[in-house]
């Protein structure tokens, strides 16, 4: 059996189809944090970071 290895935006796509609509995450600092740029906008989901930051969202646009 053979296994194609993700990256880090793959395993962050991922993950973010996992979360359940109206979850609350904790998400910690490097690789966690880009889930926030896959998750569906359709969905309500708080993140909330290792440092106390609560309801943030995806990076923002190039040149914004």
């Amino acid at each position: 059996m053979s296994y194609q290895k993700l990256n880090r935006n793959q395993i962050a796509e991922r993950v973010a189809q996992d979360i359940p609509d109206g979850a609350y995450v904790n998400l910690g600092i490097g690789l966690p944090t880009k889930i926030s740029k896959y998750l569906p906008a359709d969905k309500d989901v708080f993140l909330h970071s290792e440092n106390g930051l609560l309801a943030f969202g995806p990076p923002p646009a190039k040149g914004e």
